[in-house]
């Protein structure tokens, strides 16, 4: 029998120990699931703020002569004509039209790009980038170990990071950095890349800095969001976060086995580039008829379809929930699932078998939640 693989644990590991958090296995990493309570962390995010340790996340550095050429191929978006320091979100297909990995691409350089993609796949989307850079003048460096990666997030979140002790030096000001755009800056001298994403619905941010650093820039960011009502969050609240916004989870609503265009991501997918990319043919042939899409669901009650549960019309099995949780904000089940294209119209009624209790759900449009702006 082969050795267990070993546990990894984030640079934050002690911290999160020391407010009693609860840890989970997330990708081989020990990740804290909850501080508190999910409904509280949740309700913070929504109201105030939010602080997440995301260091489990794989960050892949890209750079050379050809890194705008080789990403064009590599990924499904176009990412050579992106701005300097601009966030775009692509996809790494298969040969076949699936989905190997969503990513988060930012452009650092004139010929350098940072692709951050989900930590259960960083060994599958650095092999597929390293494999698919054959013939282009570029570098693939799997940096994940490098970075540390936080994250705040919430209505409050760009006054508690205005108000961060040794954050300084920032290419662009907080209140001007638009959505999907990075800056620049410093903390106590270290580098530090802010940028204007997250995975929550609430505006926020991401901050990469070096791994030795991540303890002090935890304990500044906790400091100046105490008057702002910053809570530290776990797994448990980022899921029901990205759920109410509609947001996929690879492994649920992603995997290889998924086209595009079935959640309703056709538009990431740049058919108008020129040259080849890896899964252009099968794209361009698309799922087999009848492929499930993907949809919203909304019920009564307390009790939410999870994950692999039926949909039933009638007697008749029409698809399968992705998702599902009790709606903290909303206060009524929520799901994501695929359904037969049929019954894919907003207001169609159907039912999720829930144990061999058939529940009513309607078929609703995502999000479930939009914040304010």
């Amino acid at each position: 029998m082969s050795d267990p693989v070993p546990e990894r644990t984030s640079p934050l590991f002690a911290v999160h120990t020391e407010l009693g958090a609860s840890f989970t296995d997330f990708a081989g990493w020990q990740m804290p699931v909850r501080y508190t309570s999910d409904l509280a962390e949740h309700a913070a995010v929504r109201s105030a703020a939010g602080l997440f340790d995301l260091s489990h996340m794989a960050e892949i550095l890209v750079y050379g002569a050809d890194a705008g050429a080789f990403l064009d191929f590599a990924l499904a978006g176009r990412l050579s004509v992106i701005d300097l320091l601009q966030a775009k979100y692509s996809l790494i297909l298969t040969e076949a039209g699936g989905i190997l990995d969503d990513v988060v691409v930012y452009r650092l350089g004139e010929t350098t790009y940072l692709v951050v993609a989900n930590a259960g796949n960083r060994d599958d989307a650095f092999a597929a980038l390293r494999d698919r850079a054959a013939g282009f003048d570029v570098t693939v460096d799997d940096q994940s170990d490098d970075y540390a990666l936080v994250a705040v997030q919430g209505p409050n979140s760009r006054a508690i990071l205005e108000e961060t002790a040794g954050i300084s030096e920032l290419g662009v000001p907080l209140a001007d950095l638009k959505y999907y755009r990075a800056t620049d800056a410093f903390f106590n001298g270290v580098p530090l890349l802010i940028a204007r994403t997250g995975y929550t619905g609430e505006d926020g941010f991401e901050l990469y800095l070096r791994t030795d650093a991540a303890v002090v820039l935890w304990r500044a960011l906790e400091e100046a969001g105490q008057s702002h009502g910053l809570v530290p969050a776990g797994l448990a609240s980022r899921d029901t976060l990205r759920l109410e916004a509609g947001m996929p989870l690879y492994g649920h609503e992603l995997g290889t086995d998924t086209f595009p265009v079935q959640p309703g991501l056709a538009r990431v997918v740049a058919l108008s580039k020129e040259g080849d990319f890896v899964g252009r043919t099968a794209i361009e042939t698309g799922p087999p008829e009848n492929a499930r899409v993907l949809v919203g669901l909304a019920s009564e009650g307390k009790r939410a379809g999870r994950a692999g549960y039926a949909l039933v019309s009638g007697d008749t099995e029409v698809g399968t929930v992705t998702s599902g949780a009790l709606s903290p904000t909303l206060g009524h089940p929520i799901m994501m699932a695929y359904v037969d294209p049929a019954v894919s119209t907003p207001g169609t009624e159907l039912a999720v078998d829930v144990r061999g209790t058939h529940i009513p759900a309607t078929v609703t449009t995502l999000p479930f939640y939009r914040r304010e702006k």
